[in-house]
């Protein structure tokens, strides 16, 4: 009798193991390609590209960026970027979930909207900041509105598809017991719609991030974008390239936060 009831246990733990082994090879697999490809580039800037003019080696990038640090200049500019960037994406992801929800359960408000969100979407961010930097000069706000501009739009579009796939029977169900729009919204929309919107804050950051870049770029007085534009007018490589180092670490982990948000926020979805 107790043959039946231990053998799923047996195959659950070794799917287990054979599951964390898994998982370990697919993590010692990424490092080793990581490894392989800065020895790679070390070894291209030493003996191929040898002139510093055209190309920084890792171990270069790496001293250069603790020479910033040590200065405390890196955290300076750290911190203009990222206030840039976090008061942006919070409005950005606000804003899309409003609009979202309005182009979602209002029929003119869709037609209004529909057009400038497909147009404004599609528009380059290469293309306005230079108009932003000029109508709002080269502080805080005019890289916020970039990052606006550029990070709601994922964010409407990714409610939009949540808000209309959740199933109308709930909905009408809801409405059955006297639940107002309000409710309606809070309690079964906004649950359903939640792994699109997770999804959309996935990817306001990574346009967020190139928003703040493109628009220092243009127009500011200091920041990362800041930075890269001093380095490429003296032909510093090894500060532009720490620079282009820095975003490129700050996106993984906020794309790895995004990520533990959503295992949080859905536990559901493991």
């Amino acid at each position: 009798m107790n043959q039946p009831t231990d053998r799923p246990q047996k195959q659950v733990g070794f799917r287990r193991l054979f599951g964390g082994a898994r998982t370990h090879r697919s993590q010692h697999t990424g490092f080793l390609s990581i490894a392989g490809g800065l020895v790679a580039w070390e070894l291209v800037g030493r003996l191929v590209i040898s002139n510093s003019l055209f190309l920084a080696t890792p171990t270069q990038i790496a001293a250069q960026i603790y020479n910033l640090m040590r200065s405390g200049e890196l955290f300076i500019h750290m911190g203009v970027s990222g206030a840039e960037f976090g008061i942006g994406l919070i409005i950005s992801i606000i804003l899309g979930i409003a609009l979202g929800f309005l182009i979602t359960t209002n029929k003119i408000a869709n037609a209004i909207l529909g057009p400038w969100i497909s147009a404004l979407y599609a528009t380059p961010t290469v293309a306005i900041a230079p108009l932003i930097i000029l109508w709002f000069g080269i502080g805080l706000w005019s890289k916020v509105f970039v990052v606006i501009i550029n990070a709601t739009f994922p964010m409407i579009i990714n409610t939009e598809a949540g808000l209309r796939a959740t199933d109308p029977k709930l909905i009408e169900a809801v409405r059955c017991f006297g639940a107002s729009p309000l409710q309606v919204f809070w309690n079964v929309m906004l649950p359903s719609a939640l792994p699109y919107i997770l999804a959309g804050v996935r990817l306001s950051v990574g346009r967020a991030i190139v928003s703040v870049v493109v628009g220092e770029l243009f127009g500011s007085r200091a920041g990362l974008g800041f930075m890269i534009t001093q380095a490429s007018e003296v032909f510093n490589m090894p500060r532009l390239f720490a620079a282009v180092v820095v975003l490129a670490l700050v996106g993984v982990i906020l794309t790895a936060g995004a990520r533990y948000l959503e295992r949080v926020l859905q536990p559901w979805n493991k």
